[in-house]
């Protein structure tokens, strides 16, 4: 059903779901972004991501407004106003799956159109329809007043598949915001050096990348923290603005990813058994953890990328997201930490590096990569993270709670991201998702998985119980540095500091 603004709104009983549930803002708070990504999943396990777009009043042209309340005589009310502002389109552009995030906003003469950053072709917010002859799915939304008098967005869901909920609504990134954020100060990620070094360009003098996977192996032999961080948000502004040449996963020339990526010397000499930092409590130490955990996103996009050229640009869009998350996640908790205690700023305490171990046992298999990683050592991070949180508001330390929430509430998207590829390449190879989860945990990994277990947030992420109980690891490898990892770390599965 890809309704039309005229067109009557009987489906809304039947038909759409309320984005509230509990797990969104209400309709207020969409104020604070102009541009959301949300993402839908049917009981069958389809997934369907969608941008949420609330246009400024000067981006709106007099065709695409609802006047009946300025005829009226009567003032327009915030529910009107904004439900003539907020359009709701699918997330890939119909022609070659662009990511729609970053799509121009303009005004043509039938109403106001996206345009896709890729090819620069236009669809109607309203209609989906283009001038080169293709149909963006486009989603009729509505306001209602929810038993408390809170007024919600509700959208109209896609056809076929039956309970779609929603599993993701957040913005799109802080280029968005309203109003902008100031400047980020990175200052605090710099890592002091008996010999300073000259800094380098956010963009290499020679042989800058023109590729994403060019830009992903970059990043990944970046030792330096903050030029890591600068590098991710770069990249994938150019990924999602169409300013590189390509994905570059279909190249016969990619770059490979390291198969240990470098690390800063100050950072690698404090490299300790990550069976001792386990013990660790003082709240300075745990921030410290956190924010020492690995980059899954770039690896994953370098390193199976090209030997899976028929993955879609869906694909490297979620994991470039995850990629911007993981650096934000850095950029929160080192900041926490430097004001929480100045004396011991990043790279200064004792870290680990138990978690690639684990890593290298997926290189061969993406299958098998996102398994372990997402839907293990990520999912567990969701069982955890609401006990270290609790930890830090018991030391009435509100700030780092907000921080770790904030992070929380993006790790549940991570292990949905994960479940959803690793569902399609399932459905690619026509095996089931669940037996095969359960026996790429018996080969990849040593032990029980244990709980209790977050089954609330794990079901958001599509992770329903028969895939996680009475589960078991067989692995005979005599990694000790891994089974370490596996048995002690329980926090920060995935984040930008390698």
């Amino acid at each position: 059903m890809h309704s039309t603004a005229g067109e009557e709104t009987d489906w809304l009983s039947a038909a759409l779901i309320n984005l509230t549930q509990d797990r969104v803002s209400p309709l207020s708070q969409l104020a604070s972004h102009s541009r959301f990504f949300l993402t839908l999943r049917s009981q069958e396990g389809t997934y369907h991501p969608l941008i949420l777009f609330r246009l400024t009043p000067g981006q709106l042209s007099e065709n695409g407004v609802d006047t009946a309340s300025l005829t009226s005589g009567a003032a327009p009310s915030e529910s009107s106003s904004l439900r003539d502002q907020i359009y709701v389109m699918e997330a890939n552009c119909p022609h070659l799956g662009a990511d729609m995030s970053h799509a121009e906003i303009e005004e043509c003469d039938t109403g106001v159109v996206a345009v896709c950053p890729w090819h620069r072709y236009d669809f109607d917010l309203k209609t989906g329809h283009s001038e080169t002859g293709l149909k963006a799915c486009t989603y009729a939304t509505d306001i209602h007043l929810d038993a408390d008098g809170t007024e919600h967005i509700w959208i109209e869901t896609p056809e076929g598949g039956r309970n779609w909920r929603l599993v993701e609504f957040r913005p799109v990134s802080e280029e968005f915001a309203d109003p902008p954020p100031p400047p980020p100060d990175l200052s605090h990620l710099s890592l002091s050096s008996p010999d300073p070094k000259e800094p380098e360009p956010i963009v290499p003098v020679e042989n800058p990348p023109s590729t994403l996977i060019q830009w992903a192996v970059l990043i990944l032999n970046t030792a330096d923290p903050m030029l890591k961080v600068q590098r991710t948000r770069h990249a994938v502004q150019l990924f999602r603005t169409g300013q590189l040449k390509s994905i570059g996963h279909r190249s016969t020339k990619a770059p490979r990813p390291p198969d240990v990526p470098p690390r800063e010397e100050m950072y690698a000499r404090n490299i300790v058994d990550p069976g001792k930092m386990a013990r660790r409590k003082n709240r300075a130490v745990m921030l410290h953890a956190l924010a020492n955990i690995e980059q899954w996103a770039w690896d994953i996009i370098a390193r199976y990328g090209p030997s899976h050229p028929d993955l879609p640009p869906a694909f490297f869009a979620d994991f470039t997201k995850m990629a911007l998350d993981e650096s934000k996640h850095f950029s929160l908790l080192t900041a926490r930490l430097a004001a929480l205690s100045p004396s011991t700023p990043y790279g200064s305490l004792p870290v680990h590096a138990g978690l690639w171990e684990s890593a290298r046992v997926t290189f061969p298999s993406l299958r098998a990569r996102l398994a372990i990683i997402h839907l293990v050592h990520e999912a567990r991070g969701l069982d955890v993270n609401p006990g270290t949180i609790d930890k830090f508001r018991r030391a009435g330390d509100p700030e780092s709670v907000r921080v770790l929430e904030t992070i929380h509430h993006d790790e549940v998207t991570h292990v949905t991201t994960g479940h959803r590829w690793f569902t399609w390449v399932c459905a690619k190879e026509g095996v089931d998702p669940v037996q095969t989860f359960r026996e790429e945990v018996r080969r990849g990994w040593r032990g029980d998985v244990k709980g209790p277990f977050n089954a609330e947030d794990r079901e958001k992420a599509g992770l329903t119980p028969d895939f996680y109980e009475n589960l078991r690891g067989e692995m005979e490898s005599d990694w000790e540095a891994g089974k370490n990892a596996q048995a002690t770390v329980a926090v920060g599965y995935e984040g930008a500091s390698t």
